[in-house]
């Protein structure tokens, strides 16, 4: 099985900013809510844990699954927000508010990465573990949470952009003989 988690919560995250690639550590918040997912995971012995570099998720991994070394891939960082890192999300740029209303028919505005990269960096990643067996944790971020689930389910047509992912909600799918099955939330 491959669990997917999006990292604990950080003083960003409740300041509502987007903080992209801005490399923030758990606040205690965060480090509660991973050591919750601790809790409800701990029957499950993992294989391999592949984590996003940004300190907020190796953290995250490190709490869910202390006894593996987690395994850092640039692929599972967090979307490239560009010029609008570090916005409030409050009163937030025109582009950026139409952009997050409707993913579907607006894209990434300038400077920001475009989600199909992230699709393309979370496919990439994911073809390189078709081949792994036994049970995964992949510690990430929102978007690049939604670029997997994206990939992972193409017929969504874009749904998962949409949908809310809370700080260490977890996704699960299978891995059959390098087929993946349709993530499932937790």
């Amino acid at each position: 099985m491959i669990y997917v988690i999006r990292h604990g919560k950080t003083e960003l995250n409740k300041e509502n900013v987007l903080q992209g690639r801005s490399n923030y550590p758990l606040n205690e918040e965060g480090e509660q809510q991973a050591a919750e997912a601790a809790k409800r995971l701990r029957d499950i012995r993992f294989d391999r844990v592949f984590t996003s570099p940004l300190i907020r998720a190796v953290r995250t991994a490190e709490i869910v699954a202390p006894d593996n070394y987690p395994e850092v891939d640039e692929r599972l960082i967090e979307m490239d927000y560009g010029p609008y890192e570090g916005m409030g999300l409050e009163n937030p740029a025109p582009e950026l508010l139409a952009f997050f209303r409707d993913f579907q028919n607006h894209p990434a505005p300038e400077g920001m990465e475009p989600l199909q990269s992230v699709v393309e960096r979370a496919g990439s990643f994911l073809e390189e573990i078709r081949g792994l067996s036994g049970n995964i944790l992949i510690s990430t971020h929102a978007i690049a949470m939604k670029g997997l689930l994206e990939y992972l389910t193409p017929e969504s047509n874009g749904a998962y952009w949409s949908k809310y992912i809370g700080n260490c909600a977890v996704y699960v799918f299978e891995n059959q003989n390098g087929t993946y099955s349709v993530p499932k939330e937790m």
